[in-house]
Order: structure tokens, then C-alpha cells, then sequence
């Protein structure tokens, strides 16, 4: 185990020097032919600034196409076209009647040593400049002496609002060793509402059907804001939320807490189990929450703060499914030792919940553009399938189990209890894993890419009112049937059945104790 923390966090600290709003993203020997670099979501003042550095070629005549796209979208949904054109140019294959919302193509002319630009869709104008610095700075209100100010511009410069189709993007050569080095920038100001949106930027390459296939050979570097935010712009509520919920999950530990301590029934190892996961997502979503404040304020996390975040993300994650499959198979209640079956279940979630959640962190953390990015993106989406899939086993297992003994050992009346408390386990389970999965997933894809912020909001919603629900349910409580002591059980298995024929019969072990006040009066 400890080997296995040791090498996570090497995994974290690495991710830790690429991860921010602020993009780095080596293309070295990529033969993609188009690249996903950044998605963000902007409002009227954000900039977006993409500068390119040491773009290498041969020495000679170029072979292919390359350049860029600015893709604007209103909501998270893949782009239809390039999935469906992934091997075709989208430089001489662009469908201009396909619904959407514009595109604004960035072709290399290594010639001319320029940008061409041309406008698709609904983008029929957009402010384009060389770089940021060449912004210029509009009041933010026509009476107001507050002014929109860029990090490398702090004077008013007569630049005029150059419109896509007529903007000057230059790009730099310098020939070293037989390769030729090319150097470009461009940056993207969103000057009014109708210009806002969901802005994907991709990077293509279209090989020519008779040259050779060069491989492509850059660094990008990405730089993404808002007005008053490093955050996109259905993220900026997230810092918020994440400690609202955080601190709900605090109050509910407590309150938990407090119900343990003060219990008059007997406190089984499983409501510990149970208190430690709800303070470590309690925690897990502070340190999330104060993670995304520094990337909204700076454009990059705190290491720190994102270690800590991720260490306890990691442990909620493990011992989340650990609480699910121990309450599953009865564990210290209906049995006190895991069977074979159960054993082998462990030996599966647990490697497999692992694994799933350091996917989640390295695609939270990687960038979208990395060729790992969407490798680990499938992994994590079949492993986190496998776990869910593998912790219903247990419940089905249990459910058979009670089924079982309810017509053979003579408690039906008990297990008859505990046989529908399982079932409502089951189906809670299953709402969990539908909403927490499936649902968000539409939300994501649907939802307008201002309120992105929402399916989050659901997720933890959908993950606190599963964790309320099965604290109430397993309780402990003298009413509860999943806990009910091994005298009480046989008292109550006196009763053979309240159902059926042998509704009224009773044993007559109990009969015999019930006449002995009888014969004691006889005799006297």
C-alpha cells in the first residue's frame, strides 16, 4: 500500500508542472491530423492568446496543410464534423450548411509567411490580433474612467477593431541545421455578448496525398482568462460550490458523529467505516474547492492544495466502495467472516477503484491536446464501469442469500425484513451509479456552456442524498433489521410465518413456557 501511495504522488507532482489555465503542450513527432488543444468558455472581455514556437520543418517545399480552427459551440457536445471527418482535411472539406455556430479557420501560409483567415457559420466578424498586447483597452462602461487593462498592455493604442477577415497575423522564419523554425501568435478578444460562447481550438495538419508524411514538431502555449477569472465560464461557480457542499457534508459527519456517541444500541464497525468516508469527502471537496479559488484567481493551483486534494480524493474514492461492498455482503452482521466470493470482490474494486480514480486526476490535470489525454479518458471510463458493475454483486449475492432463508430456516418474518432492506440498497445503488454517471454526462453535453457549473452541482447533490439515504437506512436503530441481534432473531423466528398457512402458528417450546404458570397453580 505504501508502495502504491509512494507512486501516485510522483504521479501528482509531475502532473503538477503542466497543470494550469495557463497551456504548455509539446507536439513531438505527431502524426495526429488534428489535435484538440483547449476548450473555454468566454464572456464579453475574455482573451484568448495561442502562440506558436519552434514550428519545425524540412528546408524546402512544405508538404501539406497546417493551421488552426476556432470552433464556437453553446454548449460541451462533440463536434459532429471533425468526428465525422477525422481523416479528411477540414481546410478543403468544410460543410458550410451544417448547423452550427461558426468557425474561423487560421491557415499557415509558409510562403507569405502569414496567417489566412476566413470566417465559416455565424462568425461573420471576430476581433483577431497578433498578440494580446496589441489589444486595445475599452472602457467598460461609455461613463465610467474604469478601464480594461491586459497584462502587457497598459496605454491606450490606436489599433483599429480588426475584423477576422481582414486581420494581419505574421509568422517569423529562421532556417538552423537544414530545418526551418517558424514563430506565430495570434489572440482572440471577445468585445460584446454576441460573440460569446464555447471556443474549441484545434491544431490540423492535412499531409499531401503525394509528399511524405512530416510529422508535426512545435510547442503551443495557451493562455485563457476571463475578464475577472482564470476559470471558463461555466466553471466560475464551482470554488463556491465546492465548499457549500463541503460544508454540508461537515455538518452531516457531525451530526453523525453525535448519533454514534449517543447511541443506545450497539455501534458496529461498518457506522465508523461510514463517519471516516463522510469526513474524507467533506474534506476532499474543501481542499477542491480552495484548489479551484487559486486557479481562479491565478490560472494555476497551488501544489500543495492540489496534492491534498488529490490524496484524500483518492482515499473517499477507496473507501467509498469498500463501505458499499462491506454493506453488500453483510459484513459483522449477517456474517462476521467474508466469504471467498467476497474476498475476491475486494481484490478486484479496489485495484480497479484505484486506477480509476488516478485516470480521473491525470485527465483533470493533463492537457486536452496530450495524446494520453484521451487514452486515459477510456480507461477511466471502462474501469469505473467495472468497479460499479462489480459492487452489485455483493448486494445480488446477499439478496439470493435472504430469498434462500426466508422459505428454509424459519425466520421468514426476519429476513422477510431484511430481504426488502436489501432490495432498497440495490436500488439505491443503482440511482446513484445512473445519476452520477449517465445523467451528468447529458447534463454536460446539453446543458448551455454558461451553466456547465450545473452538472457538478447534481453530481454532489446525487452523492450527499446517497449518503443521507443509506446512513438512515442502517442506522443503528433497535428497528432495524440488518442489525438485529442473534437472540432477538430467534425470539422473533418463534413466530414461524405472519403470512400464508402458518400464520398464527406458534413453537411450542413457547407454548410449554407460556403453560407453566398454568401447571404450577394445578399442582398447588
Amino acid at each position: 500500500m505504501t508502495a502504491v501511495v509512494a507512486k501516485v504522488l510522483a504521479i501528482l507532482i509531475v502532473i503538477e508542472t503542466v497543470a494550469s489555465r495557463i497551456h504548455r503542450l509539446p507536439l513531438t513527432d505527431d502524426e495526429r491530423h488534428y489535435v484538440d488543444l483547449t476548450t473555454f468558455g468566454f464572456y464579453q472581455g475574455g482573451i484568448l492568446d495561442v502562440h506558436v514556437i519552434n514550428f519545425v520543418l524540412p528546408s524546402g517545399p512544405v508538404y501539406g496543410e497546417y493551421g488552426f480552427t476556432l470552433d464556437r459551440t453553446l454548449n460541451d457536445a462533440i463536434n459532429p464534423y471533425l468526428e465525422s471527418h477525422s481523416d479528411t482535411c477540414i481546410f478543403k472539406g468544410f460543410e458550410k450548411n451544417r448547423t452550427h455556430h461558426g468557425t474561423v479557420f487560421l491557415r499557415m501560409d509558409f510562403k507569405n509567411l502569414r496567417m489566412n483567415i476566413t470566417c465559416e457559420g455565424e462568425i461573420l466578424a471576430l476581433h483577431l490580433y497578433q498578440n494580446k498586447s496589441m489589444i486595445p483597452i475599452e472602457n467598460e462602461h461609455p461613463n465610467s474612467s474604469q478601464m480594461l487593462t491586459t497584462p502587457d498592455n497598459e496605454k491606450i493604442k490606436d489599433v483599429p477593431k480588426n475584423q477576422c477577415s481582414n486581420a494581419e497575423i505574421q509568422i517569423t522564419k529562421e532556417t538552423r541545421n537544414g530545418f526551418d523554425f517558424y514563430n506565430t501568435s495570434f489572440a482572440m478578444y471577445v468585445a460584446s455578448t454576441h460573440e460569446e460562447g464555447l471556443y474549441n481550438v484545434y491544431f490540423h495538419y492535412c499531409p499531401q496525398n503525394t509528399g511524405p508524411v512530416i510529422p508535426t514538431n512545435a510547442v503551443i502555449e495557451i493562455f485563457e482568462t476571463n475578464k475577472y477569472s482564470f476559470l471558463s465560464a461555466g466553471e466560475m461557480p464551482l470554488p463556491a460550490i465546492y465548499s457549500m457542499m463541503s460544508l454540508m457534508f461537515f455538518m452531516s459527519a457531525f451530526l453523525w458523529t453525535t448519533l454514534l456517541k449517543i447511541s443506545i444500541h450497539k455501534v458496529y464497525k461498518i457506522h465508523y467505516i461510514m463517519c471516516v468516508l463522510v469526513y474524507l469527502k467533506a474534506i476532499s471537496l474543501a481542499f477542491h474547492g480552495i484548489n479551484y479559488h487559486f486557479i481562479q484567481t491565478k490560472g494555476e493551483h497551488v501544489t500543495a492544495w492540489a496534492i491534498l486534494y488529490y490524496i484524500t480524493h483518492l482515499l473517499k474514492g477507496a473507501v467509498l466502495f469498500v463501505t458499499i461492498v462491506l454493506v453488500g455482503t453483510g459484513w459483522n452482521f449477517i456474517k462476521h467472516i467474508l466469504a471467498d466470493r467476497d474476498k475476491k470482490i475486494f481484490m478486484i474494486v479496489i485495484p480497479l477503484q484505484v486506477v480509476s480514480n488516478v485516470a480521473e486526476i491525470i485527465i483533470a490535470e493533463s492537457e486536452e491536446g496530450a495524446v494520453e489525454h484521451n487514452a486515459w479518458r477510456i480507461l477511466f471510463i471502462l474501469v469505473d464501469m467495472l468497479c460499479c458493475g462489480a459492487i452489485m454483486f455483493p448486494v445480488v449475492w446477499s439478496i439470493h442469500h435472504l430469498e434462500d432463508s426466508s422459505t428454509t430456516d424459519g425466520k421468514a418474518a426476519v429476513n422477510l425484513r431484511k430481504l426488502k432492506l436489501f432490495r432498497h440498497f440495490y436500488i439505491m445503488i443503482l440511482c446513484y451509479i445512473y445519476f452520477t454517471r449517465f445523467i451528468v454526462t447529458i447534463l454536460e453535453n446539453t446543458v448551455p456552456f454558461q451553466l456547465t457549473w450545473v452538472d457538478e452541482m447534481f453530481r454532489e447533490m446525487a452523492t450527499f442524498v446517497f449518503f443521507v439515504t443509506t446512513g438512515y437506512k442502517f442506522r443503528p436503530a433497535a428497528a432495524n433489521p440488518y442489525f438485529t441481534p442473534a437472540q432477538l432473531e430467534d425470539d422473533e423466528a418463534q413466530v414461524l410465518s405472519e403470512i400464508g398457512v402458518l400464520e398464527g402458528l406458534t413453537n411450542r417450546e413457547k407454548r410449554r413456557e407460556d403453560m407453566q404458570p398454568l401447571l404450577l397453580d394445578n399442582s398447588d
